[in-house]
Formats: C-alpha cells, structure tokens, sequence
C-alpha cells in the first residue's frame, strides 16, 4: 500500500560530496542494524512509513523539509548497501531523472539473488510509477523512483514529482505487502500540508469510472475521438478540474487503436499498457463522467499533515506519538552502529533536537 505523500520545497544544487560521503556510511550502518535485528522486510516498512523516513533524512543530516531529502537520502542507501546487498538480502534500485529509467534492468540484474521471478518486482515498480504519474493526476511530473526489495519479493517504493508552478515537490510511499489492487485505494497514509484538484482514479469513489473508462477503450477510436471532438465543442463548468482543452483526439487515436485491439480486461490493465499515458485516461475519464454518467473523484488524496504539520494543530495535526517512536528508533540504531564518533555524535544531536521540538 502506498504510505505517505509529503510535501516539500524545491531546493537547488545538491548535496556536498564531504556530507554524501558521510549520509551513505551512516545510512550503510543504520540499514545494517535494522536488518540484523529485525529482518530487510522491516528496512522496507521503515522506508516506506513518512515519518520514520523523514527523521531518518534528519539523522543522517540533511535538511528537513528540503526536496532534497528524498533523493539523497535514497541515494545514500543505495550508494550504502551496494556492496552488501546479497549478504543483507535487501538490494536498492531505481534513483532520480535517468536512473529511474533504469530500474527494471537493475532489478533484472539481480535475478540470480532472488527466490521469486523478477518480472514481478519489475511490474510493481511499472504499475506504482503509472499510478502516480496517470491514475492520480495532481500536477507532480515523476523524477526520482528508488525501488528497494528482498531476495523473496518484498517491496517498497519512494517516489517524487516536482511542480514547476508552486515550486513544491511531492513525495509518494509505497509499501507492497499488503497490496492487493494497485488501482483503488492502494495507499495507508497521504500526507502534505494542502489540497488541490486532482483527477483522482484511484479512489474508490472512482470504481464506475474505472469500469467504464476499460470498456470505453475496448470501443472502435473512430467512435472515441468523434466522441472527444463533440465534447470539446460544448460549454464545460468552470468547477470542473478534468481539462479537455489540452487534448489532441488525432493523437490519440493510435492509442485507442491499441486499446481496442488489445481489450484490455480491467482498468489495471489498461493503465499498464504502453503508450497509456495521463492523457488517455483523462480523455477516457471525462467520457465515462461527462456522457455515461460515471462520476470521477477530484479529492486529493491527503489525509493529515507531515512536513510543515503543526504544534498548534494547523492546518493538520502531527501525530507526536508516531513521530516520537521513529526518532527513538532510530536513536536506537544509530546507538549500535559502527561509524565514526564524529557521524554518531552529530547524528544523535539532531535526533536529540528533533526530539524537543
């Protein structure tokens, strides 16, 4: 399930090679600890639970409510656990702009390490990525994906987009044991400090959109874009977020070509075919609303508040006792770990700190 969505500035440049350095031998020993202790299954809930994340982020010393958290700090693991990762059981894929695109070879690159096919990892990793970037439509263009698995196929998934326009960026957890339907409901916990309007397909509230966009795509594309084309001759509503103003029907057409060859027999199908992208869906979308009646969720789907949240309870309240226990956690790991005295010291300052906030 996905666990967490969070908010957070876009920041520049990056990180210093001296405080890299350092964030990947404290993130390799850290790992190692809760591995050793807990098992690589538990490393995978730590880095898919938001708050435990984010303190880990603080430990290791990077800036707390940055962008940059996300990308570092999964680079720092990753960068950590490489040589290790057979001994461990726990291996890392995937990271920002063109190594994201990379993750299906790298997962495949493990397969000899693995006791379950690995063209199941690489559909989780596919179908969580097309969730985030089509299926929820909230204006974060995907640019970093680290996948992180178990020889016995576990997974966890933590993702960001970048909105150029509120210079924020948003980041998206997953947790894959317990999913069991990548395309209604598939996440625990969304956390940010705000809403927006959203095309929202996978909330349930969505499911007679879903079934009626896959059996809109299985329709003959001369049928579809006829159909796009009277829509975008008609007076829209103003609250309505679903733009058509945006999409093209002639190009669509090779996609709908290929729906309707395929037939595509649910809409986690459809949303896995390739060339099915933000586009298709919203034009299926707006069809199954706006002429068959099937009613689209725009809620965005943000629950309570997790970088900026609030002592004083606004505009969502942080949950203390969860957030306490993360830091204590890793007060613990960090107490066991073998680096150097300078890393522990400054690591358990900034836990020590975060702890009085």
């Amino acid at each position: 399930m996905r666990t967490g969505i969070a908010h957070l500035p876009l920041h520049g440049g990056k990180a210093p090679r001296w405080l890299f350095e350092r964030m990947t031998r404290l993130a390799r020993e850290i790992i190692i600890i809760i591995v050793q202790e807990f098992g690589p299954e538990e490393a995978l809930k730590r880095l898919s639970d938001p708050y435990w994340f984010q303190a880990f982020g603080c430990a290791l010393g990077f800036d707390w409510h940055s962008s940059g958290v996300t990308t570092t700090v999964c680079g720092a693991v990753k960068e950590g656990i490489k040589e290790i990762e057979k001994d461990l059981g726990l291996f890392a894929a995937g990271g920002k702009g063109g190594a994201s695109r990379k993750t299906p070879s790298e997962i495949e690159g493990r397969g000899d390490h693995l006791s379950i096919n690995p063209a199941n990892l690489i559909y989780a990793s596919r179908m969580s990525a097309k969730v985030d970037s089509s299926a929820l439509q909230d204006g974060y263009q995907l640019y970093h994906h680290a996948f992180f698995f178990t020889k016995n196929g576990k997974w966890a998934v933590v993702q960001q987009g970048m909105n150029e326009i509120n210079r924020y960026a948003r980041r998206y957890h997953w947790l894959g044991e317990d999913v069991k339907d990548f395309v209604c409901e598939p996440h625990s916990a969304v956390c940010c400090d705000s809403k927006g309007a959203v095309l929202n397909m996978i909330d349930a509230d969505s499911d007679k959109a879903r079934i009626i966009s896959t059996q809109l795509s299985h329709e003959k594309p001369e049928a579809l874009v006829k159909e796009i084309q009277r829509l975008q001759m008609l007076e829209m509503p103003g609250w309505h977020f679903t733009s058509i103003k945006d999409i093209n029907p002639d190009r669509l057409y090779k996609i709908f070509l290929s729906t309707y060859e395929r037939q595509p027999e649910d809409f986690e199908k459809l949303l896995g075919m390739e060339g099915v992208g933000p586009k298709t869906i919203r034009a299926l979308s707006l069809l199954s609303e706006l002429v068959y009646g099937a009613s689209v969720s725009h809620k965005d789907p943000v629950r309570y508040s997790f970088a900026h949240g609030g002592k004083d309870g606004y505009p969502y309240p942080v949950d203390r006792e969860i957030y306490d226990k993360s830091i204590d956690f890793l007060r613990k790991a960090v107490h066991q770990a073998k680096v150097g005295v300078t890393e522990k010291i400054g690591a358990f300052k900034r836990l020590d700190k975060m702890f009085s906030i």
